[in-house]
């Protein structure tokens, strides 16, 4: 098999790409290269050569770019609410419209396995106790609401000749070489090493399903390698239903791992979110498929790799480990504008 697979060079591809091609999947890469600037580890030469990637705006792709790839996984959209909300209307732009393009460009070129990472943010307030792949979904952000619209499109594209599938990832977690410091469990690993203390701006009481970053590799890997019939427009809920925390829990297995580190809680949010998720269809229904791994594990794996590279407060910071900070300093430093095109082509980039 010959994948291809967008945002390549993000948090969670960094980890995708070595991880199908040790699986025996040829993996091209696509990425325009907004988070080039990151590069928390290298895991002493562990790791294949990244694979041959086109530097290219997901909206400028053309079906030349899918030539004899047999799937393709979209990982590449503007990543996480916060980033979403900053311009809702670019959200759109690239985190739909760009996405149902690319499922076209895919079915147009033969491409027969289309692979969407979607989130489940979908469920926004989970009105449920406990929400599943049949409950309504109830996004509260551009973010959110982008994952809902391609789902519903993608989906109605599902034929004997065209298979997607749509994987609603719970928040990640765990090390990448591209690292992200704005999701839950890896901001406050980072908080706990370099401060010794997590001083949250809530009460930390809504819930959050997490799910490290290598289960969601091998839900990706399983769903590209399943029978068409066992996954053909289905969604897959992607986590385990052990691993539903409520943030101020999440905070205390950190401060466990971290000793020395106070945990302080603030006053209750207004933030709607809240969610526990049900994850019974994907370890029932996904061929081959399980989680390996626990948040208390991963947070482990994160001090061990903190250690490792003597991590600093200034690492800790750095913009290019939190996704709306870069893409402010590329706008702020005019390497893209407004609509998060770049103004000059980056070295090696094909615009």
């Amino acid at each position: 098999m010959k994948a291809l697979v967008t945002g390549v060079h993000g948090y969670i591809g960094a980890v995708l790409a070595p991880y199908l091609m040790t699986r025996g999947i040829t993996v091209t890469g696509l990425d325009t290269g907004f988070y080039r600037d990151g590069w928390l580890y290298s895991d002493d030469g562990r790791i294949p050569a990244t694979p041959f990637t086109i530097n290219k705006d997901l909206r400028r792709i053309d079906a030349s770019d899918l030539a004899d790839c047999d799937a393709a996984v979209h990982l590449a959209e503007l990543s996480n609410d916060p980033l979403g909300q900053n311009n809702p209307r670019v959200t759109h732009e690239i985190n739909h419209k760009g996405s149902v393009r690319l499922a076209e460009l895919a079915r147009e070129a033969g491409i027969q396995r289309f692979v969407y990472t979607s989130s489940c943010s979908v469920y926004g307030a989970g009105a449920a106790d406990f929400v599943d792949e049949r409950s309504p979904p109830d996004p509260q952000t551009a973010y959110a609401e982008c994952k809902v619209l391609v789902e519903r499109d993608v989906g109605a594209m599902a034929s004997g000749t065209f298979c997607p599938v749509f994987l609603r990832n719970a928040t990640a977690y765990g090390p990448s070489p591209r690292m992200r410091f704005d999701i839950v469990i890896n901001d406050l690993s980072a908080l706990a090493w370099t401060t010794h203390r997590i001083a949250m701006s809530s009460d930390g009481s809504p819930w959050r399903p997490v799910v490290h970053v290598e289960d969601i590799c091998e839900a990706i890997y399983r769903a590209l390698v399943a029978p068409p019939d066992a996954v053909r427009g289905k969604t897959f809920n992607v986590g385990q239903n052990s691993e539903n925390y409520r943030v101020r829990d999440i905070a205390g297995i950190v401060a466990a791992e971290f000793p020395g580190c106070e945990v302080i809680s603030g006053p209750a949010s207004a933030d709607q979110r809240s969610y526990r998720v049900n994850f019974d269809r994907i370890h029932r229904e996904l061929p081959g498929f399980r989680c390996r791994h626990t948040a208390r594990e991963g947070v482990r794996a994160l001090r061990r790799i903190f250690e490792r590279i003597a991590m600093t407060p200034e690492t800790y910071k750095f913009r290019a480990f939190t996704r709306l900070k870069q893409l402010k300093h590329l706008q702020s430093t005019h390497q893209i504008d407004d609509e998060f095109f770049w103004t000059t082509t980056p070295s090696g980039a094909m615009q």
